[in-house]
């Protein structure tokens, strides 16, 4: 065996050993570029071909090219085997026990708000009222002087307005949206207005610059405080239960005349006195009215002929007080832990 003969096979043996001794895909890496790569040992070989005799060349080179393919076929053999140990062993680590119990997705459910209103309306539809909407930004003709409030009026500045222009702001009330019905609609009529409305309120658990009101209001022959009275009674014991007793005590209102304040026996002392009621035992939650006969002419309604009864109510406090939360702010915060209560 010629001195060439015995390095090949020296180098053949070393480079076997290697390949079969590695672990990892990146170790069989490192001895593929070792001995195959561009400046590996078979190449550095195969250059030095032209110091061999050219009589001994054509069988070293076969040699070379032997020991080249057989490393080749050795180190592809072993990159099978590696990925596929490899592919086991992710396989186990990413098993999934198909026995254990799913994860119960989190369901998305209706604001607080969005339930509290959906069961007001569908109080009111059943003693046959519709559902009517008007304009968040209204017209300072609609918002106050058509309900009876002048420039002058001291109800305006207990209701500090977001004015847009002169003429223009963001609704202080639902009550606008008596006017434009009357307009457009002949008697008779009973109608219910939810929307949100806006006053400049320092955010408190009681207060907020953004609120929402219900607006009622019935036009026709012959009503009198009676079918008010009978219609908020049906309203309260629908919505808190059969167990509360309700009050009507005299308020003042520049749109309604005479004028109301209801109010129901505390649910959460049942009328005992708590710090809920300022143990009155009584919390107010509306105010109410015969319409006044200049908020009727202005809606182009006779008041010789028809006459009619108002509410407003916000439906922020009947949330408040169906559901037991003391902060006004939790409603429009989102946190999804308080939201997930209801």
């Amino acid at each position: 065996m010629s001195p060439m003969e015995l390095e090949l096979n020296t180098i053949r043996l070393e480079a076997l050993r290697e390949v079969s001794s590695v672990d990892s895909l990146e170790e069989l890496r490192e001895v593929e570029i070792k001995y195959l790569g561009r400046r590996g040992i078979i190449n550095q070989l195969l250059k030095e071909l032209r110091d061999i005799p050219p009589s001994e060349r054509p069988e070293v080179g076969r040699l070379i090219n032997q020991l080249k393919e057989e490393l080749s076929n050795e180190i592809e053999s072993k990159r099978s085997l590696l990925e596929e140990r490899e592919k086991a062993r992710r396989l186990e680590e990413e098993r999934l026990d198909v026995t254990l119990p799913g994860v119960r997705l989190s369901l998305g459910r209706l604001h607080p708000l969005t339930l509290i209103i959906e069961r007001v309306e569908e109080i009111f539809r059943g003693l046959g009222f519709t559902v009517v909407e008007g304009f968040e930004i209204e017209s300072d003709y609609y918002n106050f002087e058509a309900l009876n409030i002048p420039w002058y009026h001291p109800a305006r500045d207990s209701q500090d307005s977001f004015y847009i222009t002169d003429k223009l702001l963001l609704r202080t009330q639902t009550s606008p949206v008596q006017i434009r019905v009357m307009e457009k609609t002949k008697p008779p009529f009973k109608i219910i207005a939810p929307g949100r409305v806006y006053r400049r309120d320092q955010p408190t658990a009681r207060h907020s610059p953004v609120f929402h009101q219900i607006e009622g209001m019935a036009v026709d022959r012959d009503i009198t405080f009676a079918d008010l009275k009978g219609t908020l009674d049906t309203f309260a014991h629908a919505l808190f239960g059969d167990d509360v007793s309700t009050r009507f005590r005299a308020d003042y209102f520049p749109f309604t005349e005479p004028s109301g304040e209801f109010a129901i026996s505390c649910i959460f002392c049942k009328g005992k006195g708590c710090n809920v009621c300022s143990y009155s035992g009584w919390i107010e939650i509306l105010g109410c009215g015969m319409v006044h006969p200049k908020v009727l002419e202005v809606g182009g309604i006779d008041p010789e002929e028809y006459s009619g009864f108002a509410f407003g109510m916000g439906w922020d406090r009947l949330a408040m007080l169906t559901y037991g939360v003391n902060d006004i702010r939790y409603f429009l915060e989102n946190h999804p832990e308080f939201l997930a209560q209801f």
